[in-house]
């Protein structure tokens, strides 16, 4: 079986080239005129395929972050924001960090206000995951997709629609 073509031969001379490598006789198509078939484990292509349609379904979620300071101008502000919303439509959960530099860690409700600006800005898309807490000179929290019930969608037909 080293994938030569044995060109057309008998159904009894193809069973007994089979039974003698001790593989199945597959026929891969039958419409065609000879019928095409082949020599080869169908238990361990039925596995190869099983095993690969399993590594398809399987999506990764990455966790990604992206980092503030609270005196960040609204165009910056704008763009992460921007940029946080495609990490959730992707799937992925993201890491807020909200950096205080210097002295600015005693002006904690600014950091808190920009939270709850975050919060609503990006209400739509995600969901708060844990509430936001200091760790040092940082405010974090994480923020995670929402999970979307999709609907059947219209298939086009008059009755389905609103008009």
């Amino acid at each position: 079986m080293s994938g030569d073509q044995f060109g057309i031969v008998s159904i009894n001379e193809a069973l007994e080239q089979a039974k003698s490598n001790s593989t199945d006789l597959v026929e891969i198509a039958p419409d065609s005129t000879p019928p095409v078939c082949k020599l080869m484990d169908y238990g361990k292509f039925l596995y190869d395929k099983k095993k690969a349609s399993a590594q398809k379904k399987v999506k990764t979620q990455m966790l990604k972050e992206i980092k503030f300071r609270p005196n960040i101008g609204e165009n910056d502000f704008n763009v992460k924001i921007n940029k946080l919303k495609d990490f959730l439509e992707d799937g992925h959960k993201v890491k807020i960090r909200l950096w205080f530099k210097g002295r600015e860690i005693v002006h904690k409700q600014l950091g808190e206000q920009l939270v709850t600006k975050i919060v609503d800005s990006v209400s739509e898309a995600g969901e708060l995951d844990n509430e936001p807490k200091f760790e040092g000179k940082n405010l974090t929290m994480m923020v995670l997709p929402k999970k979307n019930k999709v609907g059947k969608k219209s298939n086009g037909n008059a009755k389905n629609e609103i008009q």
